[in-house]
C-alpha cells in the first residue's frame, strides 16, 4: 500500500452538487470494482459517501499496489477518459456508500457547459496521469537497446501520447530480468510488456491496437475530419470541436508532427523564454481532447474517396472509410535523405536522427556529432546538443547561414564554442563499423575531409505527404493547391477538402503559420456547410 499522492486540484461542495446533476446515483457496496484494468472505456465517478481504493493489480512479480484513495466529495478518472485508451488501475470501493456515476455524454456535456468544473477536471486528470505514470509505468513496459532506432520510435510515441510506461535498458538490471522471465530474445526487441502479456517486435501501430488506440466508429457521426496531428491539424481540431463541430483527427505516428521534434522554439508568441515542440503538442492535446476531438494516433490514411462530393471519405490502410461533411489535410511533409551507401543502415542503428528532443540529445554528451541543414529546426538542434555537452558541427550546403534562419539562432551559432560551422558544404560519406564514428565532408571541387561524428543529424527538408489526396489538384512538387479564384481560404480543388500547414502549395514554413491556418481553415469549412444548411439537409 502507499500514501496517498496528489490528486490535482479539488471541486468545492457547489461545483460538486453541479456535476452530479450530469449523471445517476448508484448504491457501491464493498469489494465492488467500479472499473478494471484492461477494460475499453469507463465512467466518470463522483464519490458522494463512498471511499475507493485506486490499485495497480498484482501481477507474476509484483503484489497488488495502492496508487490512489478517493474519499467523500472527490472523483475518480484521469486523461485516459478523454483519450479512449485502456484502463490502466482498477477501482474497487472499500468503503459502502453512494457513487454518482456521469457517462461519456454527460461528461462532454460538463466539459462544454461547466468552464469552473472543466477546469479543474482537466487539470486533475493530468496531475493523475502524472502521478500513474510514476506509479504504475509497469503496466506498461518498453524493453530495448537505448541506440536502436525502433526502440526510439516506441518510447517517442508512448510520450507524445502521454501514456503510462517503464523504460528498460535490455542490457541492464531490470531490463535483462524482464527478459528471460517473460522469454524475450533478443530478435524480439524492441518488445513491450502489457500487463503481463509481451508484444514482441513492437511497433507503434502494434502497440496502438492493443491499447485500444486503433480507429473506431464513434457514436455521433463526424462533421469534419482532420488528417494530420502536427500544429495546423491540432489547430484546426481544437477550433472546429470548440465551435461545436464533431471532430476526428488521425495522424500516421503520433501527434506533433515534425513541430514535436524541436528542442525549443523561442519565436512563438506567448513563450518569452522559448518552449519545446514536444511540449507545445502535448499542450495542445490536452485542448483537444478537453473540447471532445476524438484522436487516433498511428492510424494510416492511403486515400481520399470523393465520389460522393457532399460526404468526402478518408480511406485507411485496413480498407475502412471515415465518412464527414468536410476534410481538412495536415499530413505536413516527409523528411528526405541524402543517396548515400549505408545511410539506411546507420539509420537503423541510431545513428542518423531527424530530430533533437530529449531522447533524440540524450547519451551525447562530451561526443562529437553533426547537424545537417540550414534552417531554424537544424539551428535549434545544433544549440540544444551544444547546451548538453556535445561537439557539433553545422554542416550547411549554401554559403550564407542567415538566409533561411533566424538571427536570433545565426547569432548564437557564430558564437558558441562548442558549434562548429560548415557553410558551402556537403556530406559525401559515412563510415563506421556497426555504428556511426565518422562522416566525409567537403566543398565543391575539393577532395573530401574526415569529421569524427557518432551520429548525424539531419534537417535538410522534406517532401509533401500528399499521396493519398487522390482527386485534389496539386503542384508539381507535390504541393496541395489552394489558389483557386472562387475559393474559400484553404479549399482545395475539391469544395469540402480543405489543406493547411507545410502540406499546402506556397505556405510559410512556422508553427505559427500552421497553427493560424490550421484555426482560419475552420472558418471556411463552417461557410461550406452553412450552404449545406440553407439549400436543406443531406445526412
Amino acid at each position: 500500500m502507499t500514501d496517498n499522492p496528489p490528486s490535482g486540484p479539488r471541486l468545492d461542495d457547489e461545483q460538486f452538487r453541479r456535476l452530479a446533476a450530469y449523471g445517476e446515483p448508484e448504491r457501491a457496496e464493498s469489494g465492488r470494482r467500479l472499473y478494471v484494468t484492461g477494460d475499453d472505456t469507463y465512467d466518470l465517478f463522483l464519490l458522494r459517501s463512498a471511499t475507493v481504493d485506486i490499485v495497480r493489480e498484482a501481477t507474476t512479480i509484483e503484489p497488488e499496489r495502492r496508487v490512489y484513495q478517493g474519499h467523500p466529495g472527490d472523483f475518480l478518472g484521469e486523461l485516459s477518459l478523454l483519450t479512449g485508451q485502456h484502463v490502466y488501475l482498477t477501482a474497487r470501493v472499500v468503503g459502502a456508500g453512494t457513487v454518482i456515476r456521469v457517462g461519456a455524454e454527460g461528461l462532454r456535456r460538463v466539459l462544454a457547459e461547466q468552464v469552473d468544473i472543466a477546469d479543474v477536471l482537466i487539470a486533475a486528470f493530468r496531475a493523475r496521469r502524472d502521478t500513474i505514470r510514476a506509479a504504475a509505468g509497469n503496466a506498461l513496459e518498453i524493453v530495448g537497446r537505448p541506440g536502436d532506432a525502433a526502440a526510439r520510435e516506441l518510447r517517442t510515441y508512448v510520450s507524445q501520447l502521454l501514456l503510462p510506461h517503464a523504460w528498460l535498458d535490455a542490457g541492464a538490471v531490470p531490463g535483462a530480468a524482464l527478459m528471460r522471465s517473460a522469454a524475450i530474445a533478443e530478435p524480439d526487441l524492441p518488445a513491450a510488456v502489457i500487463n503481463g502479456s509481451v508484444l514482441r517486435r513492437a511497433t507503434p501501430g502494434a502497440l496502438a491496437e492493443a491499447l485500444g488506440l486503433t480507429y473506431r466508429a464513434g457514436d455521433r457521426p463526424a462533421d469534419l475530419v482532420v488528417v494530420g496531428g502536427g500544429p495546423a491539424g491540432l489547430a484546426a481540431a481544437v477550433y472546429a470541436a470548440s465551435e461545436g463541430l464533431v471532430t476526428v483527427l488521425l495522424d500516421r505516428s503520433g501527434i506533433g508532427g515534425q513541430a514535436a521534434k524541436s528542442a525549443r522554439i523561442e519565436n512563438y508568441l506567448g513563450f518569452p523564454q522559448g518552449v519545446s515542440g514536444e511540449a507545445l503538442t502535448r499542450l495542445a492535446m490536452i485542448q483537444a481532447l478537453k473540447f471532445g476531438v476524438r484522436i487516433f494516433s498511428p492510424c494510416a490514411v492511403t486515400g481520399l474517396d470523393l465520389s460522393d462530393p457532399r460526404r468526402p471519405a478518408v480511406v485507411l490502410a485496413d480498407g475502412s472509410r471515415v465518412v464527414s461533411r468536410a476534410v481538412i489535410a495536415a499530413t505536413g511533409a516527409q523528411y528526405r535523405r541524402l543517396d548515400i551507401a549505408r545511410w539506411a543502415a546507420f539509420e537503423r542503428a541510431g545513428c542518423i536522427r531527424y530530430a533533437a528532443g530529449e531522447l533524440d540529445v540524450r547519451g551525447y554528451e562530451g561526443q562529437p556529432v553533426t547537424v545537417l541543414g540550414g534552417a531554424n529546426s537544424a539551428g535549434q538542434a545544433a544549440l540544444s546538443l551544444a547546451a548538453g555537452g556535445a561537439a557539433v558541427s553545422l554542416i550547411v550546403r549554401g554559403g550564407d547561414l542567415g538566409a533561411r534562419m533566424s538571427s536570433y539562432l545565426t547569432d548564437r551559432i557564430r558564437t558558441h564554442p562548442a558549434i562548429r560551422l560548415h557553410t558551402g558544404t556537403t556530406v559525401r560519406d559515412l563510415l563506421g563499423t556497426g555504428t556511426l564514428e565518422s562522416i566525409v565532408v567537403g566543398h565543391d571541387g575539393e577532395d573530401g575531409r574526415r569529421i569524427d561524428c557518432r551520429a548525424l543529424f539531419c534537417f535538410i527538408g522534406a517532401d509533401p505527404v500528399s499521396d493519398w489526396l487522390t482527386g485534389v489538384a496539386k503542384d508539381e512538387r507535390g504541393f496541395v493547391r489552394t489558389d483557386g479564384r472562387a475559393a474559400l481560404p484553404f479549399q482545395t480543388s475539391s469544395s469540402r477538402v480543405f489543406a493547411v500547414g507545410d502540406l499546402r502549395s506556397g505556405s510559410i514554413k512556422r508553427v505559427a503559420t500552421a497553427v493560424g491556418e490550421g484555426a482560419s481553415a475552420v472558418s471556411s469549412v463552417h461557410a461550406v456547410l452553412a450552404g449545406e444548411r440553407a439549400s436543406g439537409p443531406h445526412r
